[in-house]
């Protein structure tokens, strides 16, 4: 346990950030289910809708620091190609 007081701040802290960090991957998790699920249904044009919605959340979670730039761009890239292959 902490014993000086700056400890106990960074845990409170570290608490507090922690928790709006899990609120924002479990927020970028659901538009990512939203384009996935909209791929596989194989409907081109609400694949491409929930793209658009998830590509800002993505990138917002990259400027927060929750995300590491390159994985998001990754996913992006990956999700733009299988969406672009829909008939």
């Amino acid at each position: 346990m902490a014993n000086h007081k700056s400890a106990e701040k960074r845990i409170r802290q570290t608490a507090t950030r922690t928790e709006v960090n899990r609120a924002r991957v479990s927020r970028i998790r659901t538009f990512l289910k939203k384009v996935e699920t909209a791929i596989s249904s194989g409907n081109k044009t609400a694949a491409g809708e929930a793209f658009k919605e998830a590509q800002p959340e993505l990138m917002r979670g990259v400027s927060k620091g929750v995300l590491h730039a390159n994985t998001v761009s990754r996913k992006l890239s990956r999700l733009s190609s299988r969406i672009k292959a829909l008939a």
